[in-house]
């Protein structure tokens, strides 16, 4: 009998749904403080994942959520590009 395979789940900070972690997106801080998207999900820094969806990204923006997982200031300019990179997908 083959052992099913185990699906890493990850929380998204907009909604707090939990979701497979491919289905989600990853935004990630880097050593250097600077914050980008992920979309290989295997950049080395502190990440934080968000559902592919303009909702959780207004949730995440009211909420200062961002500056609370990755404990620093961040700065409209990012939330644009992940607006952009949003309508993209």
């Amino acid at each position: 009998m083959k052992k099913a395979k185990k699906i890493p789940m990850r929380q998204c900070i907009g909604c707090m749904t939990s979701k497979p972690k491919r289905e989600l997106i990853r935004i990630v801080r880097t050593k250097e403080g600077e914050i980008k998207i992920d979309p290989t999900g295997k950049a080395s820094g502190r990440g934080a994942y968000i559902c592919n969806d303009i909702e959780c990204l207004e949730k995440i923006r009211k909420k200062k959520a961002l500056n609370r997982s990755f404990e620093q200031e961040v700065d409209e300019e990012i939330y644009e590009k992940l607006r952009e990179e949003l309508q993209k997908r």
